[in-house]
């Protein structure tokens, strides 16, 4: 059994290691070879220039494919992976391409795993675990009223005017403010354009309370189903979104402002510009220290009285492993890689598990690459 490792990079590395580390049999594939040795190149020496071609060549069955490339290599990987027998994992969305490659598998009898990052991924591992502690408590009853939040954001540790830093190609955080997302809010469906038109205050419940700019991110309807409130639940709030330094919406009001006048080519080559711009001015210095915060929690009241409130929180900071960011996304699909190998995972499509015994060890794990992890119960 051969784990292939495709992708290497800033934010691959740690699981990537850990996975060599600790014994399996990896074969590192990245379209820079020269760069994929200076990541790993004094534990392997089995690196490859990735080639969809050579990478099917190689699978056997029972094998691993990561997939740590560009989203639209993932779903021509996993289909490599179905036709030779082997697992996949992926720390990203699952696509409607990639649902659909779920019977495939089935038949297969291969595990395609997604969404077993930082966001999505431990955001999941959360959420399932709020949600069973919650089941089983005696305060259980669908016909509460419910608020759920996730709420992620990777932020300079130290904080800058521009309010951001970027470890990797600013283009990506400007298309995605381009687009639309949907929530529910005052027991209704919530449908933004814009995250500039939806920002409000988060006061993260850490050992010392932190205030935060928080917005809707992208579809979060479908995860309330992913998560187990059901049709028959009543809910006020469900949001998962992203957290930002406070001071955010106004260091990048100009931004707002420009990127609602652009469009067509000329608007793109513009992005582009201003991403190479905060590229220049607003980077990670060599050494310096990003910043993880991550918090989800669910409160449920009767009669407009809350009888049941939780939050998971998490804050991590690069150290001398490295960055968080790259630590909470790569770990956690390394955790992914040996539930597939030992069949922990059923064939099929699937995000981040829900099984109790995966999300209790998986969660320990994250315990000790952040440095503060707790619940904290709002009702204690």
């Amino acid at each position: 059994m051969t784990i292939h490792w495709c992708g290497t990079g800033l934010s691959a590395i740690p699981g990537l290691r850990r996975l060599i580390e600790a014994g399996h049999d990896v074969v590192v594939w990245n379209r820079t070879v020269e760069k994929a040795r200076e990541a790993v190149g004094d534990l392997t020496d089995d690196i490859r220039a990735f080639d969809l071609a050579a990478l099917t060549e190689a699978l056997t069955p029972g094998d691993v494919a990561v997939s740590m490339l560009p989203g639209d290599w993932h779903v021509a990987i996993a289909e490599a992976c179905i036709a030779k027998g082997a697992h996949f994992v992926s720390s990203s969305y699952i696509s409607p391409e990639m649902r659909a490659l779920d019977e495939a598998a089935k038949k297969a009898g291969v595990t395609l795993v997604n969404e077993v990052g930082l966001d999505p991924g431990i955001d999941h591992l959360m959420a399932h675990a709020l949600m069973a502690a919650y089941r089983a408590s005696d305060a259980f009853d669908p016909s509460n009223t419910h608020r759920f939040i996730s709420y992620c954001g990777g932020i300079p540790k130290t904080p800058n005017p521009f309010r951001y830093k970027f470890s990797w190609s600013p283009l990506g955080v400007l298309k995605a403010l381009r687009s639309p997302s949907r929530s529910i809010k005052d027991g209704a469906e919530w449908v933004v354009d814009r995250p500039w038109n939806a920002i409000s205050t988060y006061t993260a419940p850490l050992p010392s309370p932190e205030s935060f700019e928080v917005y809707p991110n992208r579809d979060s309807l479908p995860f309330m189903a992913e998560y187990g409130l059901g049709d028959d639940w009543t809910v006020d709030q469900f949001v998962r979104g992203t957290l930002r330094l406070d001071g955010w919406s106004e260091a990048w009001a100009d931004v707002f402002a420009e990127i609602e006048t652009l469009s067509g080519p000329e608007g793109d080559a513009r992005l582009k510009e201003m991403s190479d711009g905060f590229w220049t001015d607003n980077a990670y210095d060599e050494g310096e220290p990003d910043r993880v915060v991550l918090c989800v929690g669910l409160e449920a009241r009767k009669n407009g009285e809350p009888v049941w409130h939780k939050t998971y929180v998490m804050d991590a900071w690069g150290d001398s492993r490295g960055t968080a960011m790259a630590r909470l996304v790569s770990v956690p699909v390394s955790l992914a890689v040996e539930a597939a190998i030992a069949g922990k995972i059923a064939p099929g499509v699937h995000a981040a598990p829900s099984d109790p015994a995966l999300v209790k060890d998986w969660m320990q794990t994250v315990g000790t690459l952040a440095q503060h992890l707790e619940i904290v119960d709002h009702a204690a």
